[in-house]
This record gives C-alpha cells, structure tokens and sequence, in this order.
C-alpha cells in the first residue's frame, strides 16, 4: 500500500519536509517512490508547495495520505479540490485555481 507523508530534510532544529508517496513499510526518512511537494514549517507564514496533480493521481490509485498531509492539505484547500476532481471537475480548471491560491498566498 502506498502512502503520501512527510521526510524530514534539513539541518538539526531546522526542520523542512518533503511530501513523498512511499511505501507503507518504508521507515520515515527511506525509499519512496516519488517527490511531490516540499513543506517548511519555520517560514511564516508556513510554505507549502505541492504537485497537485500527481497527488490526485496517487490519491486515485489509493493512496491514503498520513494525518499531518491530511491536515496541511484541508488549511490549504487541497483536500477540497481533490473532492472537486473526483465530482467531475476538469483538472486544468482545478490547477490553475490552486496556482492562484498559492500566488496570493506567497505575496500576502
């Protein structure tokens, strides 16, 4: 089964992450499949960039997100784009509302 979670990256007390699908039996920081976004909790406000389109991919495939994914994509909206997918919606209309989000939010 695979699952989308954080890798931790970055120097001691400095915390970055990396939003990976890897396997379930894989350890937190080991072999993962593939990268789809990083996550850096120390910025402010948080950054937070994602590949939505391959998350909706895995995700379609059965993927189960961890908790903290699950958390960090509901506050950015994520979770509620990819119900959107699922409804019908085309992908190139969600994409391009989920690049607006994160432009505004990079220049707030």
């Amino acid at each position: 089964m695979v699952r989308i979670r954080l890798r931790r990256t970055g120097q001691r007390h400095q915390p970055s992450y990396r939003i990976v699908a890897a396997d379930i039996e894989s350890p937190r920081d080991g072999r993962f499949l593939e990268i789809l976004g990083n996550y850096n909790p120390l910025t402010d406000p948080f950054t937070f960039e994602v590949k939505e389109d391959r998350i909706y991919h895995w995700m379609k495939n059965g993927a189960q997100p961890s908790d903290s994914v699950v958390q960090l994509m509901k506050s950015t909206g994520v979770m509620d784009r990819y119900a959107r997918f699922l409804a019908g919606e085309p992908v190139e209309k969600l994409l391009e509302e989920a690049k607006a989000y994160f432009a505004n939010r990079k220049a707030a």
